[in-house]
Order: structure tokens, then C-alpha cells, then sequence
């Protein structure tokens, strides 16, 4: 069992910077791949970018790709997500989620993901 909790949420300007991060529980948090999703109001969630459980490997939706970073820290149980160059089209909450132990990065389905987090809200005002 994995709990997750994010943080770093909130009003931000567009071409601003933003970092979420992800506490997670578990002794076996190295082992499993994490995502980032987020959804918008009125759409689906989709995903935006995963890492393999090294850290080693990572993937990313085209439409955050050159602009967020996704990275873990797994002495501290953590997954971040570094949002630079925010548009207002990045406005959502944003989840966190843990996959299979020692899935590939490139596990961007939503069925893919075991284990979610409540959600942080990023708003991105124009």
C-alpha cells in the first residue's frame, strides 16, 4: 500500500514557475514507477510525465515537453514536478500516482497507475 500526498500548488502567472512535489508512504517507493496526470475542468485526466524508479529514464507528454521536469529523490520518498514557462492551458489539479514496482517510464495510461494522490490545484492566470 502507497499513500501519496502532494503539495506546491497554486496562482501563478503565465511564464512562471511552479514545483509540486509528492510525499509518498511506503519502504518501496524506490521501486515503483511515478506519474504526474493532471485534469482540467470538463476533461479527462491525462497524463503529463513519469519516471522510472532509478530515475534514470523519464517521459513526457508532448504538450510539457522542454517546459517541466520530472524527478524523484528516493532517499526522501519523493517525486517533483519543476513547471517552468507556465501557459494558461496548464491550468488543472494535478496528481501524483505510483505504478507497477520497476515499470518503464513510458506508462502513460491511467489504468497503468496503482495508487493516486488527492490532487493539487494549478492555476496559471493570463
Amino acid at each position: 500500500q502507497v499513500q501519496l500526498v502532494e503539495s506546491g500548488g497554486g496562482l501563478v502567472q503565465a511564464g512562471g514557475s511552479l514545483r509540486l512535489s509528492c510525499a509518498a508512504s511506503g519502504r518501496t517507493f524506490s521501486t515503483y514507477v511515478m506519474g504526474w496526470f493532471r485534469q482540467a475542468p470538463g476533461k479527462e485526466r491525462e497524463f503529463v510525465a513519469a519516471i522510472n524508479w532509478s530515475g534514470g529514464n523519464t517521459y513526457y507528454a508532448d504538450s510539457v515537453k522542454g517546459r517541466f521536469t520530472i524527478s524523484r529523490d528516493n532517499a526522501k520518498n519523493t517525486v517533483y514536478l519543476q513547471m517552468n514557462s507556465l501557459k494558461p492551458e496548464d491550468t488543472a489539479v494535478y496528481y501524483c500516482a505510483a505504478g507497477a514496482p520497476f515499470g518503464i517510464a513510458t506508462m502513460t495510461k491511467r489504468g497503468d497507475y496503482d495508487y493516486w494522490g488527492q490532487g493539487t490545484q494549478v492555476t496559471v492566470s493570463s
